[in-house]
């Protein structure tokens, strides 16, 4: 078996995520193909200085602007807004591969008495009228529900009817959304953006091994190395211990991933069989390592293990997001600092979208970074690209 020191496992991870070197992600095309590479990447609404999708692209994709992103997703329609790893943004050609998702989906949907028939109201009227969020469709009341994409449990809680059969008849894959307007979603029937070639294929996994395998392969190119361990970059998946080991021998003898172990850590990391050439070229010190600086999403793919940050990186990260403001060490929406190989501080920066100006409300260097000049230059530089993102024509320190 392969083995490799954790400077070796740090830069190969970086390379392949394209957060070190030249830029291989440009504009929108970068922006489409850094989602490919990666399967998915993580949504979330909330916008202090971009939403979590956007921030993860900004730090990858030379001149990444928002309206990417939306181009993408409600123009082009080349990615869709699902779950996945929570609620994720992954290419529409992945779309058969959940199709025993929306299955379960619909067994489950039928278990809510009076479901079917506001369901069959929702699509007579969005087939009328056109694109629908829950305060524009025409139907009142509440039912007792449970959402099958975050279903935990066989209970139910009371909800809006509208917003109810809305979300039923998306996770089923009836309905896709249209466009959002801030974080309030508009749906249409799929029917009318997707090809029936797509919407009626079957899932390519001829059974669950084989799902399973594909879903475990997709996260480990996502993340260009993981553990054998119960990692949250598996988040949705459904391994427990026993799949997990199963689905890594399978990948494994199979030739899809290769085993490599990382100095004193003792369980075996994996790697993509595509990814080999890389690994060769890290080994060999052959790979583009010149330094950049970035500033990292939440919920990057990067930090999907925040586990394996620490044992590689001696780095701890944690979203204070929802700590209450007492108990916090750093700021509500704090990002880690990326420069070259390694994490060197943390910003909390706010934009001000009124004032269009973008305020640092607090910074942190980590302890033993030496700070250099050509480190300042490169902060400078990426807080004026990342006021740019925001739309802000200033900087508050």
């Amino acid at each position: 078996m392969l083995k490799i020191t954790k400077q070796q496992a740090r830069r190969f991870i970086l390379v392949k995520q394209g957060l070190i070197g030249a830029y291989r992600f440009i504009g929108k095309d970068g922006a489409y193909s850094f989602i490919r590479q990666a399967g998915c990447i993580q949504f979330d609404p909330v916008d202090v200085c971009g939403k979590n999708a956007e921030l993860t692209l900004q730090s990858r994709v030379k001149g990444f602007k928002k309206m990417m992103l939306q181009e993408l997703l409600y123009k082009d329609r080349k990615l869709v807004d699902y779950v996945d790893k929570e609620l994720s943004i992954w290419p529409i050609e992945d779309w058969p591969y959940f199709s025993s998702y929306r299955e379960r989906s619909r067994e489950l949907g039928d278990t809510f008495e009076g479901l079917n028939e506001l369901k069959e109201q929702a699509i007579a009227y969005i087939e009328k009228n056109g694109p629908v969020c829950s305060d524009t469709l025409p139907i009142d009341g509440e039912i007792f529900w449970h959402s099958s994409m975050h279903w935990s449990g066989n209970w139910q809680k009371k909800s809006k009817a509208a917003r109810s059969v809305l979300e039923q008849l998306y996770t089923d894959g009836e309905l896709i959304i249209h466009h959002k307007n801030g974080s309030r979603k508009y749906y249409d029937l799929s029917s009318k953006y997707l090809p029936s070639s797509l919407l009626n294929s079957k899932n390519p996994c001829k059974d669950e091994e084989e799902y399973l395998a594909w879903r475990v392969l997709r996260r480990i190119g996502a993340a260009g190395l993981l553990w054998d361990k119960n990692s949250p970059a598996f988040l949705g998946i459904g391994l427990n211990t026993e799949k997990r080991r199963r689905t890594l021998t399978y990948l494994t003898e199979k030739g899809s991933i290769l085993p490599v172990i990382v100095e004193g850590i003792k369980v075996p990391f994996y790697y993509r069989f595509e990814d080999d050439l890389l690994m060769r070229e890290i080994l060999e010190e052959q790979a583009d390592l010149r330094p950049r600086m970035s500033f990292l999403a939440p919920l990057d793919p990067l930090l999907w293990d925040k586990g394996l940050i620490l044992s590689l990186w001696d780095f701890h990260y944690s979203w204070e997001i929802y700590t209450p403001a007492e108990k916090r060490r750093y700021g509500y929406y704090t990002l880690p600092i990326l420069f070259g190989e390694r994490f060197v501080g943390r910003i909390e920066a706010v934009a001000d979208r009124r004032e269009r100006i973008l305020r640092v409300k607090g910074f942190w260097w980590e302890p033993d970074v030496r700070k250099t000049k050509k480190m300042h230059v490169a902060l400078q530089k990426t807080l004026r690209n990342f006021a740019k993102f925001n739309k802000c024509q200033g900087i508050d320190y």
